[in-house]
């Protein structure tokens, strides 16, 4: 089973973007390979110098642990239920080593920068879900990793809860430098970011680009423009509602224009066969 193949994702570091497609598609899978979760067994796979697919088991277990930051969506996978928000926080730092005075104040301005410094003394059960979750993402932080990645973070939220944990990932990328990599179906979370990445059958299908315009009266407000993306192949992933509006299947037809290559249908011609009917009879 190949859950990924002909899937190309190049991220910039600093960026912020969401991975979004249905049940299925790969994308969990792609989140658990730069979570160094799962090895992948071919292809490329890299995040800043750190090679994937040649990490021996002490490398991968320092990956983890200082390079990449995981926030699951079911809040009981990513925290403790015995220990308190400040002490789950604190927890990986401890095993990092790091120092007493020096975990204090990191857990203290994690909390705080993602506004729930007032629940460093609560244990889950006494926070709500969207609380949970932002705690989750200082989990995530503490070690200072260069990438966050959140798997359906708000999956379990309502709207104005998943706002809160939105705009905790935000801060996360715009406060204290963490490259974020959201994986959801939710579309309004998409759309609060400059890009989003459309990942179909496993490979990556499209991009919407988003951009702040201001217009003639001075107002503000976002354009998003959708892009079909060409693999290192030269495939692309035509959408299903184009392909049905023009019934392409299978063979289609592709001509060079002058600045642009336009896909047609692949139609026989309707000919009239040049042969003498048969007279013979019985």
């Amino acid at each position: 089973m190949q859950a990924l193949q002909g899937l190309d994702l190049l991220v910039a570091e600093g960026e912020m973007l969401a991975i979004v497609g249905a049940s299925g598609s790969g994308k969990s899978t792609l989140l658990s390979i730069l979570a160094g979760v799962d090895p992948p067994t071919a292809g490329r796979a890299r995040v800043g110098e750190w090679d994937l697919l040649g990490m021996t088991r002490r490398e991968r277990v320092r990956y983890r642990r200082h390079v990449v930051g995981l926030v699951r969506q079911q809040t009981a996978r990513n925290l403790v239920p015995y220990l308190t928000a400040a002490q789950v926080v604190d927890l990986p730092l401890t095993i990092a080593g790091v120092g007493r005075r020096e975990r204090r104040t990191r857990v203290a301005a994690l909390l705080q920068a993602v506004g729930v410094g007032h629940c460093a003394g609560r244990r889950p059960a006494e926070m709500s879900g969207g609380e949970q979750q932002r705690v989750a993402i200082c989990v995530a932080l503490a070690n200072r990793p260069r990438v966050l990645l959140a798997d359906e973070p708000t999956g379990e939220l309502d709207t104005e809860t998943s706002r809160e944990v939105f705009e905790a990932l935000r801060t996360a990328n715009r406060e204290l430098g963490a490259t974020v990599v959201v994986v959801t179906h939710d579309a309004d979370v998409s759309g609060h970011v400059e890009r989003t990445v459309a990942i179909r059958d496993g490979r990556t299908s499209s991009e919407v680009l988003r951009r702040t315009a201001t217009s003639a009266d001075g107002d503000d407000h976002v354009i998003a423009e959708e892009y079909a993306v060409m693999d290192r192949a030269g495939r692309v992933q035509v959408p299903r509602e184009y392909r049905e509006a023009l019934e392409l299947s299978r063979r289609v037809r592709l001509a060079l224009e002058a600045d642009h290559v336009s896909v047609k249908p692949d139609v026989e011609p309707d000919v009239e066969p040049d042969v003498e009917p048969d007279r013979t009879t019985s």
